[in-house]
């Protein structure tokens, strides 16, 4: 009993067992720059600033990586130790923050393999996962889940909505060694389901059978005319006649207008085309279905899920407007430990944030009250001005009128 109850411990140990490959929270100030790698494939890359930004709930918790400059391409990344998720769970999770209000734009990570050039990472470099979210404009508000399988990028098939306003939001991406998966947003799940369902990473299962045709006798028609229903005699009227109320013009001359004719109205008594009634088909057979066979070319796979080289996080994006902040980077083989990391981060200065940005708010909006308020009494002031200055023109005409009533009198000497 003794041995039986050892094991168990050690069971238990192993089982809650687990492993961060790779977490980054920037605490350290500047030596980010030491893990981070930008790119040089491009001269014009953006640049990044470490920041907090205008709204935090902690002034040094919430600094992460932001975008600083408008309508550029960004591109960084960071190495850790290459692992394979086979077998086990894989958790990619990190907060972004848009606090310009952002009109266009991603808020995505890359995974890649080892073999990644950093410095010359790019758009096409080839990565494992894209996953986050993207915006641009009112249509595009989603977060992009797309796996590489066999070389090539796959896109998820559901519209997976993402957060649009200014504050941080945590994403978290569970992928399931039984090719499940998770989309979270703030620790609550938004999307789920399998691998082979919402991607199309394999060929159908089964297709319609080539050597399989509708019968020349099946009828799938629910209704049909009514064979002894006939077409009333007084049926075909014409659908336009002349307007019998309309008289010709009295001043109608046919050698200079030609030959009157009265306008044309609908005819009351028109009833459309005749269509015989319908009824119910004694001989339908309901919708024929194509008969399926086990496609050929379908090939199950239980290895969709695993990655055997993942090495590289990565930011790779396009900003119209900068100011996104990234922050929480977490890649982890533990749901527990991702939703704990989230809950001691994120978790704990959400609602800080968000008491901020609306006191931030409401002194933006006071002060804007304020502005138009001293605008509108300097318009009013600048009309009083304007009216006064009319009433003195007015005033000076009777002088004038003055002088000329004096004229006369020099007359007179």
């Amino acid at each position: 009993m003794q041995v039986l109850g050892s094991f168990a411990i050690i069971l238990s140990i192993f089982s809650v067992h687990s492993t961060v490959y790779f977490q980054e929270q920037f605490l350290d100030g500047d030596a980010w720059k030491t893990r981070w790698l930008d790119s040089k494939h491009k001269a014009d890359y953006g640049e990044w600033k470490l920041t907090a930004g205008n709204f935090y709930g902690d002034a040094e918790k919430d600094k992460g990586l932001q975008t600083s400059q408008d309508a550029r391409f960004y591109a960084a990344s960071a190495r850790f130790e290459p692992f394979s998720n086979e077998g086990k769970t894989l958790v990619i999770q990190f907060t972004v923050k848009h606090e310009q209000k952002i009109d266009c734009g991603g808020g995505y990570v890359k995974v890649f393999p080892s073999t990644l050039d950093q410095a010359d990472m790019h758009g096409d470099s080839q990565y494992y996962i894209m996953f986050g979210p993207d915006i641009c404009g009112y249509s595009t508000k989603k977060v992009h889940v797309i796996f590489n399988y066999k070389g090539k990028n796959h896109l998820i098939k559901k519209e997976v909505k993402c957060k649009d306003d200014e504050l941080t939001h945590l994403y978290t991406l569970i992928l399931n060694p039984n090719q499940t998966y998770e989309v979270k947003i703030d620790n609550e799940k938004v999307e789920s389901g399998t691998l082979e369902e919402d991607w199309d990473f394999l060929p159908a299962k089964t297709i319609k059978d080539p050597e399989a045709k509708k019968p020349d006798d099946w009828d799938d028609r629910p209704k049909m005319d009514d064979a002894e229903d006939a077409k009333p005699e007084d049926w075909d009227v014409a659908e336009n006649i002349p307007d019998p109320d309309a008289k010709k013009p009295d001043d109608w001359d046919e050698d200079m207008d030609g030959e009157w004719e009265p306008p044309v109205i609908t005819n009351p008594e028109y009833k459309g085309e005749w269509k015989p009634k319908q009824i119910d088909n004694p001989n339908y057979k309901g919708a024929w279905i194509h008969p399926e066979i086990d496609n050929p070319e379908y090939a199950a796979d239980s290895t969709i899920y695993k990655f055997d080289d993942i090495s590289v996080l990565g930011l790779d994006l396009w900003q119209v407007k900068s100011g996104t902040i990234f922050d929480n980077f977490l890649v982890s083989d533990d749901v527990k430990e991702a939703e704990k990391f989230g809950a001691e981060t994120w978790g704990v200065t959400k609602e800080p944030e968000k008491k901020m940005k609306q006191e931030e708010d409401d002194k933006k909006r006071k002060e804007e009250d304020e502005k138009n308020k001293e605008q509108a009494t300097e318009a009013e002031e600048e009309g009083e001005e304007e009216e006064g200055e009319d009433e003195g023109e007015e005033e000076e005409t009777p002088e004038e009128g003055t002088e000329e009533e004096e004229a006369p009198g020099k007359d007179e000497l």
